[in-house]
Formats: C-alpha cells, structure tokens, sequence
C-alpha cells in the first residue's frame, strides 16, 4: 500500500501489530461456526463409521461403553484429534470451516495455528463443550465471535 491510501479516511482501519500493518479482519459468527461443525461431524462419521462397523459390528454403535477396545481409542478418540490439530495447522481449518470459507489462526499473528495453540484449542472445545455448552455458545454474544477454546489458545476464526 502507497502512504495515500495509508492516511486515507476512507480507508479500511488497519492495527499495527509488531510493525505489521494487516487489514482488518471479520470474525465468523456462531450460526456458520455451528453449520462448519456439522459438515465436519459428518466427514468424521463417514470415515469412522464403516471402520468402527467393521471391527465391532452394531455393538460399536449401541454399546453403553464408552470404550470397546484399541481400536475404537485410536478410531473414534485420536484420529479425530490428530486430524483436527492437523488440518488447523496445515490449512488454517477442518473442511466444515474451508468449504465455507472460514480460517482459523493466531490471533496475534494471523498465521495458522502451532502446535501447542491447536492442542490447547482442541482441549477448550472439550472443556467448552462440558461445561453445558456455554463456551460455545459465547461465540455468539462476543464482539469478537470467540468462544472459550479461542481464548485459551489465541485464536480467532475469520471469514477469507
């Protein structure tokens, strides 16, 4: 950007972050956050349903425990956490949030989260989700749209 349309009053607002100057950005509300969470759901679903039908039979399904085994840990609990952490890092969101043009990064930097910020994230979303919901559902009255597992990570879910 030339210094005219820098000093500009019609201008977008830009912050200056570590000598960075980055457009402004609009944060993802809670209704498209929810649709991305579905899209992705079912993706999961598709994946690990016939391999869990495969091993277990219907008991995988109508079981009462929440645990049958290695291969129910490693199908229905790690997979989706590493494929999670993986495409939050590598494409900045889970298909749910691509197809619908959201990204997920560091709040500070813009950049697709790291490591340590995507478990964090990940551990937020199980922590917002038992605790009734409610830091989910923060999303929705934050001027920024974050919801607990955002904050405790410093990230941000923006529109591309």
């Amino acid at each position: 950007m030339n210094d005219i349309n820098q000093n500009s009053p019609y201008s977008a607002p830009q912050a200056d972050l570590g000598g960075r100057v980055t457009e402004s950005r609009r944060y993802a509300g809670f209704w498209i956050r929810v649709l991305a969470t579905i899209i992705d759901s079912i993706i999961i679903l598709i994946i690990t349903g016939p391999l869990l039908y495969g091993i277990y039979g219907v008991d995988a399904f109508v079981s009462e425990d929440l645990v049958q085994g290695t291969a129910h840990v490693l199908i229905s609990y790690v997979f989706p956490f590493v494929f999670t952490i993986v495409l939050w890092m590598k494409y900045g969101g889970t298909p749910g949030k691509r197809m619908l043009g959201l990204r997920v990064i560091d709040e500070v930097s813009g950049e697709h989260l790291n490591l340590s910020k995507a478990i964090i994230r990940y551990i937020g979303y199980i922590i917002s989700l038992i605790v009734l919901f409610i830091g989910v559902i923060w999303v929705a009255f934050n001027p920024k749209k974050k919801g607990w597992h955002d904050y405790m990570s410093g990230s941000v879910v923006v529109v591309d």
